[in-house]
């Protein structure tokens, strides 16, 4: 089940996977990787854990990390009519929900269901330069109440309803590249160095739960209980969210430089990004870097961690972009990291 890169990551954005609801996701890569790996496995919080052990005494763990879980849904009521009231899994922008299309992932099948929005006409004066509070708006999947009672209980989750297609330029679009597209980078550097002759033991970490809270990789990587970890999760795109700081698309790899990263680590990968041609830019934090590294860095007696991060647009978002060249520069980066590492 060999995929290039962009057709693995065009397979992990199609299948829905919200904070909490992930195990097709899980279970889908744990298929990919098995053939390679010498052992695999699921955790307790559904994170997935795969080893490649060098066979050398004594030899450090590295772990890969990158989450597999999206910002969604969960239905908190069925109201008059068949309304879903909902509430959202991770962040979301209540700006962008009237008239967005949805997946309903009920046990008997996925349902098309549409966020139900007030036709201009029958707006009072004002009303439509106003943002929708999400708690006024519902899930329209077409049932009655007796029909949406029995098949989408509370507690049901939902994702975009949305692809992942190829725009002008070559750049990827579509819902769940944050942080699918690092998934698929991190188990594409993990097969890479499954074939090489390597100093350290390996750990890839696929983790559940980052959106609500990186719990995933709090229990995974204690369980993995690593030496060094690479992160690698989606950052924004300075041309369109509007950070003072921030990388851009086209530049390559973003190494993280602050106190959530190791200094030896982040000194090490911009001299093999300069030493190897692989395009880099610096991606400042000066304190919280928002992603799993802030987890795995204090993880039992502390992880010396290292975050090398994808420029995306639109995060969170169904219509998240990001470059394959970019996408191509962090597998080159993290895999060039480990395969360097001495014993």
């Amino acid at each position: 089940m060999n995929m290039e890169l962009t057709e693995l990551t065009r397979a992990l954005s199609a299948i829905p996977g919200p904070s909490g609801f992930e195990s097709p996701v899980s279970e889908y890569i744990a298929e990919y990787v098995r053939p390679f790996a010498d052992d695999v496995k699921i955790d307790v919080m559904g994170t997935l854990l795969a080893w490649k052990r060098c066979g050398k005494t004594g030899a450090k763990t590295v772990l890969l990390d990158a989450h597999m879980d999206e910002v969604g849904f969960i239905v908190t009521a069925v109201e008059e009519g068949g309304f879903l009231k909902f509430s959202t899994l991770g962040g979301i922008d209540a700006r962008i929900l009237p008239a967005l299309e949805v997946k309903v992932l009920s046990e008997d099948g996925p349902l098309f269901g549409v966020i139900g929005t007030m036709p201009p006409h029958a707006l009072k004066a004002g009303d439509s330069d106003k943002a929708v509070d999400a708690d006024d708006l519902y899930i329209d999947v077409g049932l009655s109440q007796e029909e949406a009672e029995k098949r989408v209980p509370p507690g049901t989750p939902a994702v975009y309803a949305a692809g992942c297609d190829t725009m002008a330029g070559g750049r990827l679009c579509g819902k769940s590249l944050d942080d699918r597209v690092c998934a698929a980078i991190q188990v594409k550097a993990f097969e890479d160095l499954c074939g090489r002759d390597l100093n350290v033991d390996l750990c890839l970490m696929i983790s559940t739960q980052e959106e609500v809270g990186g719990r995933g990789a709090v229990t995974g990587a204690w369980g993995a209980d690593p030496d060094y970890a690479i992160v690698s999760d989606v950052t924004f795109d300075k041309g369109t969210d509007g950070k003072s700081v921030a990388t851009v698309l086209g530049k390559g790899a973003a190494i993280a430089v602050g106190p959530n990263m190791n200094t030896a680590m982040t000194r090490e990968l911009v001299r093999l990004a300069e030493e190897k041609g692989i395009p880099y830019q610096i991606e400042v934090c000066p304190g919280r870097s928002g992603t799993n590294a802030e987890e795995i860095q204090i993880s039992r007696l502390g992880v010396a961690t290292a975050l090398v991060s994808l420029p995306i647009r639109y995060m969170h978002t169904p219509i998240e972009c990001a470059l394959p060249e970019d996408m191509e520069s962090v597998r080159r980066l993290v895999a060039e990291y480990v395969a360097s590492m001495e014993a």
